[in-house]
């Protein structure tokens, strides 16, 4: 990849981040730590690898995003503002009366957002669906699945990704956000899972694993998915949970958290300081 595209996509990662710490400091608190690990997956979806067209985000024939791990919504709706997909203050409604932006995603109220999630585990079962109806109908779009690594202790996680093997689909990449936290501690003190690179690849997946916090690594192992292995395809982001905020990521229980105004002034100054950095 160019280093200008480098460049610009690891921009786009801090706008993110930015969009995300605006919609949760509007309401007081939510879920940063999570949001911020996918930044850059995000980032390289939207700004490279999707085909995807602002002005008609409903077209049969885009590429799709799930974003199982719902509760990250605020990533998504900051991803999808800073494309244009919605007015960007519209981000300061996030979860309050009326807002087309609830806590968790909702593809009948956020323009953008493909599928509704955040009943964890269900959205590896709806993208597998939507990866099979996309099949059927010959389209040649992929759907692109972000589940968590807390969320994958759900057996249901496991079920779907065995009948993604099982029906061949190869339109299907699942991201794994490797970000080794879940809601009450270190996944790997709650209920640890083994190598998840064995596991996806047990399951039948064509599987690698990058730094999942890295835009180049992500690009590149996206770029692989597109070789047609006539397997599904499975990536394993190796992440930090609060990424890009070291604040954030140095609090260990850092799942949801409130953000006082002087947290999101100090956070805001930090990552100015990084697109400054990138755009100067």
């Amino acid at each position: 990849m160019e280093a200008a595209k480098t460049k610009e996509l690891r921009a786009l990662a801090v706008r993110i981040r930015m969009a995300a710490l605006d919609a949760i400091h509007s309401l007081g608190s939510g879920h940063l730590g999570g949001a911020m690990s996918i930044a850059d997956v995000l980032a390289v979806l939207y700004g490279r690898e999707m085909n995807i067209d602002v002005n008609n985000p409903k077209q049969p024939d885009r590429d799709k995003l799930v974003c199982s791990k719902g509760h990250a919504g605020p990533a998504v709706y900051g991803t999808l503002a800073v494309k244009g997909f919605f007015p960007y203050e519209e981000l300061k409604t996030l979860n309050r009366p009326g807002t087309r932006l609830p806590s968790h995603c909702d593809r009948n109220k956020t323009p953008g957002v493909d599928m509704t999630t955040g009943s964890l585990g269900q959205g590896t079962s709806l993208a597998c669906g939507m990866a099979l109806g996309d099949k059927l109908k010959g389209r040649s779009s992929r759907v692109f699945l972000i589940v968590g690594d807390g969320e994958s202790n759900e057996g249901q996680v496991w079920e779907a990704l065995a009948f993604a093997s099982a029906k061949k689909l190869d339109n299907l990449v699942v991201l794994l956000d490797w970000n080794k936290r879940q809601l009450d501690g270190w996944t790997e003190d709650v209920y640890p899972m083994g190598d998840y690179v064995a596991k996806f690849e047990a399951f039948g997946f064509d599987t690698v694993k990058v730094n999942g916090n890295d835009v180049e690594a992500v690009a590149e192992a996206l770029e692989h998915t597109r070789q047609g292995s006539g397997r599904p395809c499975a990536i394993v982001l190796d992440t930090t949970k609060g990424a890009g905020i070291q604040e954030v990521a140095d609090t260990v229980m850092n799942h949801s958290l409130t953000v006082s105004d002087e947290q999101y002034e100090r956070w805001t100054a930090q990552l100015k300081a990084q697109l400054a950095e990138l755009e100067g």
